[in-house]
């Protein structure tokens, strides 16, 4: 599986979120998509997902153009930096009827449904839940389907320590099966054993993308935070 960006411009009015961004993801990486705030992280995220039109360029998964498609979407899973679920609905409602709107079911994953230990309060309403269990929630919603493609937009916020340490074990298995993760975040440091590449945007384009090894040989730093903000700045000195 392999996601394709060819070219891609988005503006909205007079601004540009995204100028003419090419690059490819492939199986098996684990990529940190980092940026400053504003630089267009979130839109071409939105674009991946067909939530957000480009202005011009091409974006193919697999292959095929995504363009008037929605079945690829079938082999992303998403987990937004903020779930939002309707109020009155319980965990095990939220799972169940996600889990039926994919057609067929098939492979359904629920290790994380009972790893973060949801089935022991599955019938808390949504509304009475913390940010850290909604931010379960949606990891166990992203995994449910067994997709060849993981988006995961912060996926660390508000989770304590032990939740973190079981979403990245879990995220080891499943790049470990091939598969590709796409990961926003701007807490590094708590990515970097389970990361092999990092894309960095500034600007509405793509600053650099580059192996995480490759970015420590590069500028001599043992920690990839500091490795990265050292190329970054570089760059733009």
């Amino acid at each position: 599986m392999n996601i394709e960006i060819q070219n891609i411009t988005k503006r909205f009015n007079k601004v540009t979120a995204l100028e003419n961004v090419s690059t490819s993801f492939s199986s098996g990486q684990c990529i940190a998509l980092l940026g400053p705030n504003g630089c267009g992280k979130t839109t071409m995220i939105k674009t991946i997902l067909g939530m957000v039109i480009p202005s011009a360029g091409v974006i193919k998964v697999n292959g095929k153009n995504i363009h008037n498609d929605y079945i690829y979407r079938n082999d992303i899973g998403y987990m937004p930096q903020i779930g939002k679920y309707p109020a009155n609905m319980t965990i095990k409602e939220v799972v169940e009827t996600i889990r039926k709107l994919r057609k067929p079911e098939k492979d359904i994953d629920l290790e994380l449904y009972f790893s973060f230990k949801l089935d022991e309060i599955e019938n808390k309403k949504m509304n009475t839940l913390s940010g850290g269990t909604i931010q379960k929630v949606s990891a166990c919603v992203a995994f449910m389907h067994n997709p060849s493609i993981l988006i995961l937009d912060e996926p660390t916020a508000g989770l304590d320590m032990i939740a973190m340490e079981v979403l990245k074990e879990k995220i080891l298995k499943e790049q470990a099966k091939g598969k590709l993760i796409l990961i926003t975040s701007h807490q590094l440091n708590e990515l970097e054993e389970i990361l092999t590449h990092v894309c960095m945007m500034d600007e509405a384009r793509i600053l650099f993308f580059r192996s995480k090894e490759e970015i420590k040989i590069s500028t001599q730093c043992d920690k990839l935070a500091t490795a990265v903000y050292s190329l970054f700045k570089n760059i733009k000195s």
